[in-house]
């Protein structure tokens, strides 16, 4: 059972400070969730930028946590966090915290679950819960074969429709040895979006 000295620390971790633009990153189980790290860290080298990280168990297989330098949080997270009703929940609290959020890589199976509003994990609660008022960037990442599958442009319309912005995967020869159209955005893609975001916030938000 979580103390009151507990409690207090958990809360203490959602204080913004003033200017701070808070990206979270969502990591699923594609391969391209190795690239994790290099993502997290030209994220931290943009001014006023704070990153924290929602991980699936399965994208856990392809990048080494001691490599990202921010917290990560996890589906064991969101269930040791809550044991009463005075307790916060841990996907309405990242959901409170982050401005922007950017799934790299979006894999083929959470796609078809935020497609259908199915929500069994911590990240896709997150989604569930997102206020489409910010900024939600996705990046799809799979085999070629089922990035062809029919379903998969419905499913990323489907994104496209709840507000969220798709960050196009590219053509290349992917590490299962298939060469087409499947594979994650360069990481500078994906953050010259970001910065377009953020230059957007910044236009948007009225003088002090």
């Amino acid at each position: 059972m979580h103390t009151d000295k507990d409690v207090c620390h958990t809360r203490s971790e959602w204080v913004k400070s003033p200017g701070t633009f808070c990206v979270l990153v969502g990591v699923t189980g594609s391969v391209a969730a190795l690239k994790l790290p290099i993502l997290v860290s030209e994220l931290l080298r943009l001014p006023g930028v704070d990153v924290r990280v929602v991980t699936t168990v399965h994208a856990g297989h392809f990048y080494n946590p001691e490599e990202v330098s921010v917290k990560i949080y996890s589906d064991k997270d969101e269930w040791e966090m809550w044991s009463q009703r005075s307790d916060p929940v841990l996907h309405i609290e990242l959901r409170r915290w982050a401005d922007l959020l950017v799934i790299a890589p979006l894999d083929a199976n959470t796609l078809g679950k935020i497609s259908c509003g199915i929500c069994d994990n911590l990240l896709t609660c997150v989604v569930r819960a997102w206020d489409t008022s910010r900024p939600l960037l996705f990046c799809p990442a799979m085999n070629t074969a089922m990035w062809q599958h029919p379903i998969t442009a419905q499913q990323v319309q489907r994104l496209k429709e709840f507000g969220y912005v798709e960050i196009p995967c590219i053509a290349k020869k992917l590490v299962c040895g298939d060469i087409g159209k499947g594979a994650m955005a360069e990481v500078s893609t994906i953050i010259n979006v970001i910065k377009q975001c953020l230059q957007q916030t910044s236009e948007s938000s009225p003088p002090t």
